[in-house]
Formats: structure tokens, sequence, C-alpha cells
């Protein structure tokens, strides 16, 4: 298979996987007081959407390059 394809079929993995999750969530801890000995820490969920038309662009464009790279030149 020609890099192309192998970069078209990445894409649309990447896509599909945008377009199910929708975003990934991570967990940071963070100090709220720090005052000699006493320390005071939370853990803080954050959340980084993945916007739907970049899951569509992905998809689309790992077709397109999964057609130009198996068609013979």
């Amino acid at each position: 298979m020609k890099p192309a394809g192998i970069v078209g079929i990445i894409l649309i993995v990447i896509g599909i996987i945008a377009l199910a999750y929708g975003g990934f969530s991570y967990t940071k801890r963070e100090k709220i007081i720090d005052a000699g000995p006493l320390q005071v820490s939370a853990d803080r969920e954050k959340t980084i959407p993945f916007p739907p038309i970049l899951g569509g662009i992905c998809l689309v464009g790992g077709i397109v390059l999964v057609i130009a790279g198996n068609r013979k030149a």
C-alpha cells in the first residue's frame, strides 16, 4: 500500500474516534492552600472537546487519500 493510503486509513480512524467520543477528559491536581506545613489540594477534571467538524474533515480527507492512494498512475 502506498503512503497516501496508510495516512488515509490513520485519518479515517482519527475521524471516527473524534466523532464517537467528542473529546477527552483528564484530571489535574491543583494546590488550593499552601501555608507552610498546611497544604490543601483538589483534583479538578478538565475536558478538551473535539468539534464534530474536525472529525468529519479527518474522515472525508482520509477517504480521499485512500482512494487517491489506490489509483494507478
